[in-house]
């Protein structure tokens, strides 16, 4: 698939599987504990990843090596507390659980039990070392790549939630373009040579950073 080997695809797909559900269950969760049953109604507080899953996101991610899953529909005035602020503490909760991932999966390559890499030593069943090492890049990815302020992403519900209400509510209309302005950063860099691909060298290099301070060395 596009170069893509069968051991690459395989670690991708056992990545986002836990990955996107553990993000999309903690902005579930999180909504929930604030007062807003919508996500349990609508039965997004399960570990069942067919209900997190994007079909488009998920493709991304195992060819490009980031994506996103499905939202998780939320009424922030159902919540205790200021609706904005509320809605940034839910947004940011997926990306904290990320993090939270990549730090654990970090633990055997800081302890020096395991070597991180990003190539197998089999073109078919991905080797356990780049298997978590997978796990550990692709977490610290999602993490990033969700901070950004673009809609649909948390990044953009984040920040409207800490900026003053006159701005925040001027920034809505973007939602409706949203997505159209994501791809367009992600795959029109691919399709014209002469585009720059900031989005993806800024997640590369922080990535990078984030990865070596949590492995303790250099990847």
């Amino acid at each position: 698939m596009l170069g893509v080997s069968l051991a690459v695809i395989i670690a991708r797909a056992v990545t986002l599987l836990v990955a996107f559900t553990i993000h999309e269950l903690a902005h579930a969760v999180s909504a929930d504990r604030l007062g807003d049953s919508t996500p349990r109604r609508m039965g997004r507080i399960t570990l069942n990843p067919l209900a997190h899953l994007d079909p488009v996101g998920t493709f991304m991610l195992l060819i490009a090596g980031f994506g996103w899953a499905k939202p998780v529909m939320v009424n922030p005035y159902n919540m205790r507390g200021n609706p904005r602020s509320m809605m940034a503490v839910v947004a940011l909760a997926g990306p904290a659980s990320n993090i939270v991932m990549a730090t654990a999966a970090a633990v055997p390559f800081r302890l020096g039990l395991l070597s991180f890499t990003f190539f197998s030593t089999s073109a078919v069943v991905p080797s356990f070392d780049f298997l978590l090492s997978q796990f550990l890049w692709i977490n610290v990815i999602l993490a990033i790549f969700n901070l950004i302020p673009i809609p649909p992403l948390d990044g953009f519900k984040i920040l409207t939630g800490l900026l003053p209400a006159n701005m925040a509510y001027q920034l809505q209309p973007l939602e409706q373009y949203g997505m159209l302005i994501l791809l367009a950063v992600i795959l029109l860099p691919s399709f014209l040579p002469f585009v720059p691909d900031f989005v993806g060298s800024f997640l590369v290099t922080t990535s990078a950073s984030i990865t070596n301070l949590l492995i303790g060395g250099f990847i």
